[in-house]
């Protein structure tokens, strides 16, 4: 049997390579390839693998000509230069490793704060200079400080334990973030307000979504402490650099450290040049220890790949063995869309889900479908989540998932039930597979209803009186927005009901304004999926 070759084209760590070559794989490392477009794509139709790190890009286009390729290896998180979802039409599997950069990272955040706080960047220029600024360069303790951290995950906790260490108080917020866990880390659950009106000190660790993007702006800076110090290690966008620097100029804020920045790499900045503002050029997992990490994380898991056909922190599908990939693959759809449902309707903190499998499915690898079910949940928050490291970030997060099996109940042979139990309320999903391998919707909130999973879709419950679907039909029609199928339940006469739309393109937030603005809309929400 013709051993297996894997192309290194990015500068990997001589320990990752001699993984390879331990286990038989024919590996060929050529680090500079990867900024070589033409070569990269004249010889990448040669290999079974290709670890990278950022250098190298693979673009569709590189995709269409990796005849054997089977596997991609990105030896750190962000899988910005992959392009995932041509890699998945090809059958080709993307990994990552999300944890083996955390200690470092999280290590640079608490750098930065005692950076900022003690000026030592300028103080050390001065000082290089030939002046002896002593009284110039007043700074404060971190001791009995109060540290505001805004997501607490993996990174997010581990500054957590690093501060209280410190002699810190530490106050957290995270959508995701249970109070047993918050107990067990030592640190005080807040809301945001909370958190911005009591920290000296504010540091981010949350992805870069559609619900963080810009969370520290001018209107965020009016409710600080005068005088905070604001970290910024986690992603460019999370902090509107204009008003962070008004917020410099005028003194309500005294410093700020920033290893992320908007655009990259940073030429310029509003920051730049703004008395104790500390600027490093995204140096968060830049240590000898964390690139040795990923390097060999990622050379072990593209060889059990490879070799055993085991599947580790794959972004784009579950761990399912070869034999029973045909029958399960519809299920995993289903579950990843019915926790993906769950999940753009959360708003409060998760505490707890049940998963109750039914029929014939309850028979299958649940294991596989409950990550696929916690990837749809935790995505619309945690944009790295897939559906491999799943099951640890809801066990990271304290987020109790139990599943229960049990034999055909009611009318559907085999079905998926979701329960999601949150601080505010109590909500259920559930779905089946028809003959035709589509997955359905077939209950919400203990409301009948049978519906298709569309790529665009309104969510909207409402009080059932007469006039309603009239009245959103002619709003929709107005806006021009065209409508492909519109489902409908009701728990009763004149009592709650719910309106499931698929629509043939995005609605805005003008539209959505004027749906949540209509006679007896209780609540409307954009899905997608």
């Amino acid at each position: 049997m013709t051993a297996p070759r894997v192309l290194v084209s990015d500068k990997l760590s001589p320990t990752a390579v001699q993984v390879f070559k331990d286990r038989g794989i024919d590996v060929d490392y050529q680090p500079d390839l990867g900024k070589d477009k033409d070569a990269l794509l004249a010889a990448i139709g040669d290999y079974d693998g290709l670890a990278i790190r950022s250098a190298t890009k693979a673009t569709e286009k590189l995709l269409g000509a990796a005849s054997r390729l089977k596997v991609i290896g990105r030896a750190g998180i962000g899988v910005d230069n992959v392009d995932v979802p041509a890699a998945t039409a090809r059958g080709i599997i993307v990994m990552n490793t999300p944890f083996g950069n955390s200690i470092t990272t999280a290590e640079h955040a608490i750098a930065m704060m005692f950076a900022v706080a003690r000026q030592i960047p300028a103080a050390d220029a001065s000082t290089q200079a030939g002046k002896w600024e002593k009284n110039r360069f007043m700074g404060v303790e971190i001791t009995g400080k109060t540290l505001g951290i805004i997501g607490c995950g993996n990174i997010g906790s581990i500054v957590a334990e690093r501060a209280i260490g410190l002699r810190m108080k530490v106050v957290a917020f995270d959508p995701f973030l249970s109070d047993e866990r918050a107990v067990q880390l030592g640190v005080d659950k807040v809301d945001l307000d909370e958190l911005l009106r009591r920290a000296d000190f504010i540091t981010l660790h949350t992805p870069l979504t559609d619900n963080t993007r810009n969370i520290i702006d001018a209107a965020a800076i009016a409710k600080m402490k005068k005088g905070v110090r604001v970290i910024n290690c986690a992603r460019g966008g999370l902090v509107v650099e204009e008003d962070l620097a008004a917020g410099i100029k005028d003194g309500k804020v005294a410093g700020a450290g920033f290893d992320v920045f908007v655009t990259e790499p940073a030429e310029s900045s509003p920051l730049f040049g703004l008395p104790n503002v500390v600027c490093t050029p995204h140096l968060g997992a830049s240590t000898t220890e964390a690139q040795e990490n990923v390097a060999v994380q990622v050379a072990e898991q593209m060889s059990d790949y490879l070799l055993d056909g085991a599947v580790t922190n794959a972004l784009n599908m579950p761990s399912i063995s070869a034999e029973e990939a045909v029958r399960l693959t519809p299920f995993v759809r289903l579950a990843e869309d019915l926790g993906s449902f769950a999940g753009q309707l959360t708003e409060s903190t998760l505490r707890g889900i049940t998963i109750e499998y039914a029929g014939e499915v309850a028979e299958m690898n649940t294991k596989a479908l409950t990550s696929a079910l916690l990837a749809g949940l935790l995505r619309p928050i945690l944009t790295e989540v897939n559906m491999v490291n799943a099951p640890v970030v809801a066990q990271g997060r304290g987020i109790a998932v139990d599943e229960v099996r049990q034999s055909q109940r009611g009318i559907f042979e085999t079905y998926i039930r979701l329960t999601v139990r949150t601080e505010r309320q109590e909500r259920s999903v559930a779905g089946t597979v028809f003959s035709d391998g589509k997955a359905r919707l077939i209950q919400i909130k203990g409301i009948s209803m049978e519906a298709s999973f569309g790529p665009h879709m309104l969510y909207i419950t409402n009080r059932d009186k007469p006039g309603f679907i009239g009245r959103l039909g002619t709003l929709l029609g107005a806006e021009e927005v065209n409508i492909a199928t519109f489902n409908l339940g009701r728990a009763a006469v004149g009592e709650e009901a719910i309106a499931l739309i698929e629509v043939d393109g995005p609605i805005d937030d003008a539209v959505l304004d004027k749906v949540m603005a209509l006679e007896g809309v209780v609540q409307a929400k954009r899905l997608r999926f």
